[in-house]
């Protein structure tokens, strides 16, 4: 699900400075927004996936083109992101634009309608990304919220204000990046020891996980049953835009299996695919290939969990 999608744009010159002119190498434009890319990483997964949210007329017609698509006509355009790739050593410079306000004051309710028609007929659900204009942040938690009831395995990739709401839902999936899950629990943790303990609070209060992305220092799970942390022996070089959403959709892969979760093995695809899409310049594409060989090489470890906080004297 993107509520606030985008065409994304991909400059690339062989080095960026600021300040001065560029000779662009090439330019690339695609639709884009973080639940569009889970959707084209999913469906390289070999996975059906549907893409649904909030788009204009022009948005959805092109969008119908490569993906399924069930998107609730609420914007009067669509934003841009444009991201300068660095043909030199694939360093990635990002400029994302706000996007329109949605106006139409039925739109939650619709979108709501929609995604109440879906659940009957999916394995998992991703809500991903920033909200337009006009659009009550508590939305993704309510929709989080209905799929967790109809035993759907929800993720909430959001942020801000959204997220801090999705984290009173029970049974619901949290992928924040470190700045994120910063600013949803007051601390700066640094070590894998420190980000379970900021994590395990959310635990208690009933999330089901929370699996924080690290950049090229790989991610950590935070479950009921435990904590593991999960990375590759070097980080690769490249376009880090996606890669979170790449992984995303490694986790969503494995939850809709609907078998008890193996959340090492979780971990160990979701850093080999988040890796598989860094090399590639643009968002919401992996290296399969290099995805597979990445795979044995990721190393995993069992991470002490503390006692939880509303336990401790």
């Amino acid at each position: 699900m993107t509520m606030n999608p985008a065409y994304d744009m991909t400059y690339r010159v062989e080095r960026f400075e600021r300040g001065q002119a560029h000779r662009v190498r090439s330019v690339e434009q695609r639709i884009g927004g973080k639940g569009i890319n889970v959707t084209r990483v999913l469906n390289q997964l070999g996975k059906y996936a549907r893409a649904t949210g909030f788009s204009d007329h022009a948005f959805a017609a092109a969008a119908e083109l490569e993906m399924p698509v069930d998107f609730v006509h609420a914007l009067p355009w669509v934003r841009r992101t444009v991201v300068i790739s660095e043909s030199r050593d694939g360093t990635a410079t990002a400029l994302w634009e706000p996007g329109a306000r949605v106006s139409n004051p039925h739109a939650a309710e619709q979108l709501a309608i929609r995604v109440s028609g879906l659940l009957p007929d999916i394995n998992g659900l991703v809500i991903s990304g920033s909200l337009p204009g006009g659009i009550d942040p508590g939305l993704p938690a309510e929709l989080a919220r209905s799929a967790v009831a109809a035993d759907v395995p929800t993720i909430c990739d959001v942020d801000g204000e959204a997220l801090r709401l999705a984290c009173a839902v029970p049974g619901v999936i949290l992928m924040p990046n470190m700045e994120e899950l910063e600013r949803l629990s007051g601390r700066a943790p640094q070590t894998p020891e420190e980000v379970v303990a900021a994590a395990r609070p959310l635990i208690d209060r009933g999330v089901r996980a929370v699996v924080a992305t690290r950049g090229p220092d790989g991610m950590i799970a935070v479950t009921e049953e435990g904590a593991w942390f999960a990375g590759l022996p070097e980080p690769l070089a490249g376009n880090p835009t996606g890669a979170g959403d790449s992984a995303a959709a490694a986790v969503i892969a494995a939850l809709s299996a609907r078998t008890e979760p193996d959340w090492p093995a979780i971990l160990t695809d979701a850093v080999a695919t988040a890796a598989a899409a860094v090399v590639i310049p643009v968002a919401g594409e992996i290296d399969r290939c290099l995805r597979t060989r990445l795979t044995p090489t990721v190393r995993v470890d069992k991470l002490a969990a503390p006692e939880s906080e509303e336990t401790t004297p």
